[in-house]
């Protein structure tokens, strides 16, 4: 089973779902794929032995000056701006390519060929017995979702996969999300949880993903969040405190269950829940 873990907003607490629970499962059953390429943060809790690092770029395009003889089809077609011609000068900027391949498919004398630029790396290890591996998007690149596939190349299917997502609803949260048995979405019950956390329904629902929510800081703000879950009958799986304790263990890189037992089996009936409303829901649609 695929669970992937996001916001739509940051700092709601989706690393410390996906950390605390994946250590609450018996060991071999699970592995975490931290997809939040921009700010990895679960091996701070998770402390992995990373054994194999690999680097992953996108293609972008070459002039060949020899054939090229400067009709500007290739700057016409890129819809991000990465290819200027000026004179008798094809000017390829790097950093704006998306690695489409479009001006090399349609240059008219083929004098376009492509190499690969490193874009960041997939890291790869173990911590606890629980098979781990990130992305690392390198400083200043802004193509998070090529790398984000990569890492979820390293799914064992045969496990209980969690994918730590991107905050948000933009392209790197879809790309984790897409291919999930069950998306748990985490909030806090403000004004700002519960705009965000109706912008991800929204992107669940159009991906047509199941889904339930998690409430942190279950005991700040008013009722509205959960008013929200009913209304659009979306079980609400666990309530967090705002407990001081789980703050202080935070600020150390200590995950919940490692300091706070007690907590552990909280996370066990978490993942009840979401195999139980999977289930239910998958019934529910061979019935229909």
């Amino acid at each position: 089973m695929i669970i992937s873990i996001a916001s739509g907003k940051g700092g709601t607490g989706k690393t410390t779902i996906a950390v605390n629970l994946a250590l609450s499962l018996p060991k071999g059953t699970v592995q975490v794929i931290d997809c939040d390429v921009e700010e990895p943060n679960a091996h701070l809790f998770l402390n992995p032995t990373l054994n194999l690092v690999t680097s992953v770029g996108i293609p972008v395009p070459r002039i060949d000056e020899s054939k090229c003889n400067y009709c500007g089809k290739c700057a016409q077609v890129c819809e991000y701006h990465a290819i200027a011609v000026i004179l008798k000068n094809v000017l390829v900027f790097d950093e704006l390519c998306h690695g489409c391949g479009a001006c090399s498919y349609l240059c008219p004398e083929k004098a376009i060929f492509e190499v690969e630029r490193e874009i960041g790396i997939v890291q790869e290890g173990s911590a606890n017995s629980i098979p781990f591996a990130n992305g690392v998007l390198n400083v200043g690149e802004s193509m998070a979702s090529p790398l984000i596939r990569k890492a979820k190349e390293k799914i064992q299917k045969e496990k209980i996969v969690i994918l730590d997502a991107p905050p948000g609803t933009a392209c790197p949260v879809i790309e984790t999300v897409k291919g999930s048995d069950f998306c748990v979405l985490v909030t806090e019950p403000t004004p700002f949880g519960l705009n965000d956390l109706e912008l991800a329904v929204g992107m669940l629902e159009k991906l047509g993903i199941e889904k339930g929510v998690i409430i942190n800081k279950a005991d700040i703000g008013d009722r509205k969040v959960w008013e929200y879950c009913q209304s659009k009958k979306i079980p609400v799986l666990m309530d967090i405190p705002l407990d001081r304790r789980i703050a202080e263990a935070y600020s150390r890189g200590v995950p919940i269950v490692m300091e706070y037992p007690s907590y552990t089996q909280g996370f066990k009936d978490l993942l009840d829940k979401v195999e139980e409303v999977y289930e239910s829901n998958r019934r529910k649609g061979a019935t229909q």
